[in-house]
């Protein structure tokens, strides 16, 4: 190994064998305990060498399984599939969808909960500061590894209405649960910042603080209100969205001549 810091050099080698393929996605390494053995140094020298593995994202964290390879394949969301009002049923929600498509297992962590609106929700729904609304929290996995972090927020007296104030998650996902109790989305707006990850989104996702996410706010009416605000967070380096707008005959177009599967497009007005 070449000179310079014993952490460096280890984290150097470890992500050598990463790139070879020694270690695959998914693929357990060492422990800071094992590690440390291996190299006959101290268990910080080789806690410290994880951690730059991790700032780079090679690797993440989980609590019951170690350290664990990242998977670097990035995962193409057709963001406008959600919207469409000729989207097929199906029993899955549209994340589901996405990842086996792309021959991923997908997995996630739900919880809900009734919470007074701070500031910044209470304007993108347009209801009063404090006023109870519906939080909808799901951390979604693919492959066992984080991937990303959705939170949806909904007026409570629609939530209720619309029966999507479930403990439980919704298979359909709400937007279909929305439709089907006769409060579909007419209407979107989308924002899509990059930024840095905090301490607490870090900790979600499993990556270093300060990791680029992409900062996603879907805030979705009908004719008459707003109905949610969807904030969902993700990997910058490992997700890319897509619009795909128009017509049928144009999106196949486009489709054939970059060799994709075609997705109906959202028309537009």
């Amino acid at each position: 190994m070449a000179d310079g810091p014993t952490y460096l050099r280890i984290a150097n080698l470890l992500r050598e064998q990463i790139r070879a393929g020694t270690w695959k996605p998914g693929d357990r390494l060492p422990s800071h305990s094992e590690l440390a053995d291996q190299m006959q140094v101290s268990i910080t020298t080789s806690r410290n060498a994880i951690q730059v593995l991790v700032a780079e994202n090679l690797v993440y964290t989980a609590t019951s399984r170690g350290t664990i390879v990242r998977n670097q394949e990035v995962l193409e969301s057709v963001v406008t599939d959600h919207i469409r009002r000729d989207r097929p049923s199906s029993a899955h929600d549209i994340f589901s969808e996405i990842a086996r498509a792309a021959n991923r297992e997908p997995s996630k962590e739900f919880s809900t909960r009734m919470e007074p609106a701070d500031t910044e929700v209470a304007r993108w729904l347009g209801v009063a500061a404090d006023s109870w609304v519906l939080a909808r929290t799901v951390v979604q996995y693919l492959d066992n590894e984080p991937w990303s972090w959705e939170v949806s927020f909904y007026p409570r007296d629609l939530a209720e209405a619309a029966g999507i104030d479930s403990p439980r998650d919704i298979p359909e996902g709400t937007t279909r649960r929305l439709a089907d109790r006769g409060y579909g989305e007419t209407a979107h707006r989308d924002t899509v910042l990059a930024r840095p990850a905090t301490a607490e989104e870090a900790a979600v996702l499993g990556v270093a603080t300060g990791t680029v996410l992409l900062d996603h706010l879907r805030i979705g009416a009908n004719h008459e209100r707003v109905t949610r605000a969807t904030r969902h967070r993700s990997l910058a380096g490992r997700n890319q969205l897509a619009y795909q707008l128009g017509d049928t005959a144009g999106t196949d177009v486009i489709a054939r001549t970059l060799g994709i599967a075609p997705h109906p497009a959202v028309a537009l007005p």
